[in-house]
């Protein structure tokens, strides 16, 4: 999903056939996740208060304040490169719904 140049630590935790559960280790300010594109829906649960960075490409970037167990819902389609902004090791939970919309 994500480029190779990345260097967030990805761990994938659960993966079947209806979801995929993965945490998202960023050791210091400036890990990123490298530039992708959601392929599902997805949930995002933070670990940690504090900000992420957000690329959105074309030169854009805006910021997200996080709060640790406040998740967040996103539709398939994001296209992002995802930064830590903090001083500190953060981390978060990202869990792709990999069935379809119904209908």
């Amino acid at each position: 999903m994500c480029s190779a140049t990345g260097t967030a630590i990805p761990t994938v935790m659960i993966d079947n056939d209806r979801v995929r559960v993965t945490e998202w280790r960023f050791r210091k300010r400036g890990d990123n996740t490298g530039w992708h594109r959601h392929a599902y829906d997805y949930i995002v649960v933070p670990q940690f208060d504090g900000i992420l960075e957000i690329d959105l490409g074309n030169g854009e970037r805006t910021t997200a304040t996080l709060q640790k167990g406040v998740p967040y819902y996103r539709d398939l389609g994001v296209e992002h490169d995802v930064i830590n902004g903090n001083d500190f090791e953060c981390a978060f939970i990202e869990i792709e719904l990999l069935e379809p919309q119904p209908t």
